[in-house]
């Protein structure tokens, strides 16, 4: 366990490490030829210029003006000046929202750390030896101040049953403003949006199979009598998954051979030569340039052929969609209705925005989704399981004592004060978080398979694994394989009864442990997130060896996004620490403060000055947000109720049922009553948008605009199928169609009108 000697070191060597981070980039930021990975988005918007363009040799590409380096920390402030609503202009809602999330941790837990140091932190400290008189049980100073100092069966425990109540209705009543904040704010950005595809356009799936039409056509004719005064124009889904490939290998290629053609250009006299194995490790040596030059040919000959093939078959075609309205009352109409008798066709949901679309997945058959979803679900409860073994080993090392009593040959070593402190304070941490490195991936990989069709929908997705993983393996994990290593031997030797008894002591024990992650994944962390240290090491590489033009330097730059897949998990897990150790060890509570302040800053400068998110959801992922807080906040009140009783303080357990039940009902009425927001457009604010535009644009031509919106990225320029042309007020002209009219002779039941007769059983001419 360790001591408060070893959260010291933990801390010393952490916040070093922070400095070193932030010094280190407070003095790149203010050389020239770092510019571009510093401030790419002002690049991206083309407000920044290059400073390498004016002035001496040596100022292109170093800052000989010593005055800025006196100013070098003008970054923290300069962070916090823009306003929100200026910041939503100019990142987005997405990035804004994202923002608040740090400051929703400040504002719930400022107060509550307040509290508890004012009222737990005594009622622990003050109660004399208690963790003195359990046997064979290893703590340290810092549990002294946590709740396994009180003695079981006294009345000081129920400070922390009221404490409880103040903490949970208190975080409660900040979720209910922010929910109510944030739903107004997405309101305001939908209402204030300029003009964009998705506003207008809805994704059709599962569109069944005409023996008499092509799928564009069924569509068309579909959607022309089913929303005869409001549809515009469709656009049906290419399977071009093979051709995007050949277009990227394609690109790729071009890179090599301009990399090479670079390097023969500087030394002509020396041949460029690769190996045309795996790799280039092995196989037959060749001229790089020819061989490159050749291979692009090569593809340029296939991706026309695969264009071809893509334009002319109809297999080519899949049984999906985009449907464009005229207005966005038309197109919120049809995305929140249901569209057929028969609900399991013609499925329309809100078209992502076009750059938000995951073209690879509109291909994949309906049917098979759910297959799909149920084969990730099991993959995700054995990954889960099997993580559990990592886990478990890296909490043998979260304890000194821990490892003494199950590998007593390596006392000498670790008897070592330097050894023990960073063993404790330091390492457990970081192993933890290179075994999270991999895992953001993998989650990614398993979303995609599961068929979802946009970006946005795949990191809510993979954000959603993530959280079950942190919850399981991480925190749970933490908690239960650290008890059985470092309680093994009392384990072994004690009645069944008295193991729930260790468990519920340990749990506030492993507060150390937390602690020690909290500093290296929350402080450190944070800090090497803003050097950029990977995106400069690849900026300056691609500067030196593949870039020409002004044009290659700005494709060399790489502003990244806010990776919303792994980023929120990670923040729900401080969320869920600070709920369930607020009231059993509130010494880790200012931690997590220094994180959420410090992370509020560095992550504000990021999206001001770095970040381009590759889209624009309205901060549709906010109920995700909110329900995993309060999935923390139930976890806590049962943490809560397990460890009370293994303290003979079982009396509290209906008062802390209610306070879970009560957590319960707060969920289900924000989800009544915000939770539309984010999942449907209100025609009344439709209807306003749609008339203010018609007004002060009224020769807007709305078709033009979304005709190749929604058309896959490899197949524009290309000439493809379109529907016919309407006129302005959208009347829809008849559409020539094969099929021949079919009215059914049976009769009908007494009590059926004929006016139902034909609406059922007649198909349309068109």
């Amino acid at each position: 366990m360790a001591s408060v000697k070893d959260i010291s070191v933990s801390a010393v060597i952490n916040l070093i490490s922070a400095l070193v981070f932030l010094l280190a980039f407070a003095i790149a930021r203010l050389q020239p030829i770092n510019d571009r990975v510093y401030f790419p988005k002002w690049y991206l918007k083309g407000i920044r210029a290059s400073p390498r363009s004016s002035g001496s040799y040596v100022n292109k590409f170093v800052n000989l003006d010593f005055r800025t380096y006196i100013r070098f920390l003008n970054w923290m402030p300069a962070a916090l000046k823009m306003p929100e609503q200026e910041l939503i202009s100019h990142a987005g809602l997405d990035s804004a929202v994202y923002i608040r999330m740090y400051l929703l941790g400040l504002k719930i837990f400022v107060p509550i750390t307040l509290l508890s140091f004012a009222v737990l932190v005594p009622v622990n400290w003050t109660c004399g030896e208690t963790l003195h008189h359990i046997e064979d049980l290893t703590f340290s100073n810092i549990d002294k101040l946590s709740i396994s100092n009180v003695p079981s069966g006294s009345k000081r425990l129920w400070a922390h049953v009221v404490m409880a109540y103040v903490y949970t209705l208190w975080t409660l009543y900040i979720l209910y403003k922010e929910y109510k904040k944030i739903s107004t704010m997405r309101l305001d950005f939908l209402a204030s949006e300029k003009r964009r595809p998705d506003q207008f356009t809805v994704l059709v799936r599962n569109v069944p199979p005409d023996p008499d039409e092509s799928v564009s056509k069924h569509v068309e004719h579909f959607f022309r009598v089913n929303h005869s005064d409001h549809y515009l124009t469709q656009q049906v889904v290419y399977n071009a998954n093979k051709l995007a490939k050949l277009v990227e290998k394609k690109k790729s290629y071009h890179n090599w051979l301009t990399y090479y053609q670079t390097k023969n250009e500087r030394n002509p006299e020396k041949k460029q030569k690769i190996k045309t194995g795996f790799w280039g490790l092995w196989g037959k040596s060749v001229d790089a340039i020819d061989y490159y030059t050749t291979e692009i040919e090569k593809l340029t000959k296939e991706e026309a052929e695969e264009r071809e093939k893509v334009k002319s078959e109809p297999n080519a075609i899949v049984s999906a969609a985009f449907v464009s309205f005229n207005s966005r009352w038309g197109a919120a109409v049809c995305a929140q209705t249901q569209q057929s008798r028969n609900s399991t066709i013609w499925l329309t949901e809100w078209a992502p925005e076009p750059r938000d679309v995951y073209w690879d997945n509109l291909s994949i058959p309906y049917i098979q989704l759910s297959l799909r979803r149920l084969l990730m679900a099991v993959a995700l409860f054995f990954l889960t399981f099997f993580f559990m073994i990592p886990i478990g080993f890296v909490q043998a090392f979260a304890s000194i004592d821990g490892i003494r009593k199950v590998l007593p040959f390596l006392k000498p070593l670790i008897d070592m004060d330097f050894v023990k402190s960073f063993v404790q304070g330091f390492l457990p941490g970081i192993v933890l978080k290179i075994f999270l490195i991999l895992l953001p991936m993998i989650l990614m990989i398993m979303s995609k398979i599961e068929g979802f069709t946009s970006i946005s929908s795949l990191d809510r997705r993979s954000a959603a694994k993530y959280h079950l993983f942190v919850i399981v393996n991480v925190f749970f994990g933490s908690i239960i394989t650290g008890a059985a290593f470092e309680q093994l031997d009392r384990f072994l030797h004690q009645s069944p009864t008295e193991i729930p008894k260790t468990i519920g002591v340990t749990l506030p024990m492993k507060a150390t442990f937390f602690i020690t992650f909290i500093m290296v994944d929350g402080w450190a962390g944070i800090a090497a997130e803003i050097l950029r240290l990977v995106p400069l090491i690849m900026f300056h590489i691609k500067n030196t060896f593949l870039v020409k033009t002004e044009h290659d330097r700005e494709e060399a730059m790489d502003p990244g996004s806010l990776n919303f897949s792994v980023s929120e998990p990670r923040l729900q897990l401080y969320f869920l620490l600070g709920l369930v150790y607020s009231v059993v060890t509130p010494i880790l509570l200012p931690f997590i403060i220094i994180f959420f302040a410090f992370s509020y800053m560095v992550f504000r400068h990021q999206i001001i000055n770095v970040y381009d998110q590759k889209y624009e959801s309205g901060a549709s992922f906010w109920p995700d947000v909110n329900r995993r807080i309060l999935i923390g906040l139930v976890i806590s009140h049962l943490l809560l109720i397990g460890l009370l009783s293994t303290k003979e303080a079982s009396q509290s357990t209906p008062l802390l049922i209610v306070l879970t039940v009560l957590t319960i009902w707060f969920h289900k009425f924000c989800k009544g009553r915000f939770e539309s927001v984010f999942v449907r457009f209100p025609l009344q604010d439709a209807v306003v948008k749609d008339t203010v535009e018609r007004t002060t644009e009224p020769n807007f031509n709305l078709k033009e605009y979304l005709q190749d919106a929604y058309l896959h990225p490899v197949l524009k320029g290309v000439d493809f199928e379109v529907s016919r042309e309407i006129n302005d007020e959208g009347k829809n002209s008849l559409v020539a169609t094969k099929r021949t009219c079919r009215r059914s002779s049976k009769t009908v039941s007494n009590g059926t009108s004929e006016d139902q007769k034909t609406a059922s059983e007649i198909q349309l001419v068109f």
